[in-house]
């Protein structure tokens, strides 16, 4: 039975990774509750969940320095770039200064580490218009998250090389799946759609923002996907040192997005078009041939993804994935 440590363990990814773990480790959560939430952590004796955030130092020194981890997972993070935009100094200090100062304190106290895993992010590639996106494509960060991600991300690889800390970090494309919180400003576009959606099937009335004309395409990926991809590259020795893109490889566009799920629920969904965001990109697609070279095969196809989502949503199948 390892020891985990996941930061923003009570967030949509974190709480799925926490809850899988914890079935046969023992897993401590350090969130601050500012997006996240604890009703999304599984009851069990292995979890310990901690109310903090990763930039109290006094925090994070004493949890790093009284229990020693096999893995720590980084995923506490404020995740909107539109948000790093308006708050760059707030989100610095939580999107770099935070892995940066836990990065010292694992050098510095966790001599059995096995892993170190940072979340970094697709939004490192910017608008850089080849597709798809590998690991050693252009990088053109355009917001302060996404230089944040990246500087944070060249730290965490470069501390496995020049101070031997064992380190990976991986490139999320657009992660989604049960969790999400579609009234955080936060949110990903499907958790959102999907809540415009169990509005629409309750006769309720609403309207879901689509921002651009809806051509804009991403790289959609199931969550039991990434925490596969997660838990192949904590364990494998291959990963030191490295960094992957989490996606799927293949990109579906906005509009067609809706015409599936509205295929699938026998509804119109009513869109209203907006402007551009700042910072948002036209396109974006995953290449994940490095990650599937250690063992990453994606199970879910955007279609069968979201068709598990919705039945989800709508209380159609059990919860614990």
């Amino acid at each position: 039975m390892n020891n985990i440590l996941i930061t923003g363990g009570a967030g949509f990814i974190g709480s799925t990774l926490a809850n899988f773990y914890s079935k046969n480790h023992k897993v401590t959560v350090i969130d601050d509750l500012s997006m996240g939430s604890k009703s999304n952590l599984d009851q069990s004796a292995n979890l310990c969940f901690i109310e903090g955030s990763v930039t109290d130092s006094i925090l994070m020194e004493k949890v790093l320095t009284d229990t020693q981890f096999e893995y720590i997972f980084h995923l506490a993070a404020i995740a909107s770039v539109a948000d790093s935009v308006e708050r760059p100094l707030e989100t610095h200090q939580i999107n770099f200064d935070s892995v940066f100062q836990l990065l010292e304190l694992v050098k510095s106290n966790q001599f059995g580490l096995k892993r170190l895993l940072f979340a970094s992010s697709a939004a490192v590639y910017g608008d850089e218009p080849t597709l798809p996106k590998k690991e050693e494509s252009v990088i053109r960060p355009l917001t302060p998250y996404a230089i944040d991600k990246f500087a944070a991300e060249k730290y965490v690889v470069d501390y496995y090389h020049l101070f031997d800390v064992p380190t990976s970090a991986v490139r999320f494309f657009n992660v989604y799946g049960p969790k999400q919180n579609p009234e955080s400003p936060y949110s990903g576009v499907i958790s959102i759609m999907m809540d415009r959606y169990k509005k629409v099937l309750n006769k309720e009335e609403t309207m879901f923002t689509m921002f651009g004309d809806g051509t804009q395409s991403r790289d959609f990926v199931f969550i039991e996907d990434v925490v596969q991809a997660l838990d192949i590259i904590a364990h494998s020795q291959d990963t030191l040192g490295e960094v992957y893109n989490i996606g799927t490889g293949e990109a579906i566009g906005l509009n067609e997005l809706v015409s599936i799920v509205d295929n699938f629920l026998q509804v119109n969904l009513p869109i209203q078009y907006e402007g551009e965001r700042s910072g948002d990109i036209k396109h974006s697609l995953a290449d994940i041939s490095k990650v599937k070279a250690v063992g990453y095969q994606p199970k879910y196809t955007i279609k069968s993804g979201l068709e598990k989502y919705v039945a989800y949503e709508l209380g159609n199948f059990d919860k614990d994935i």
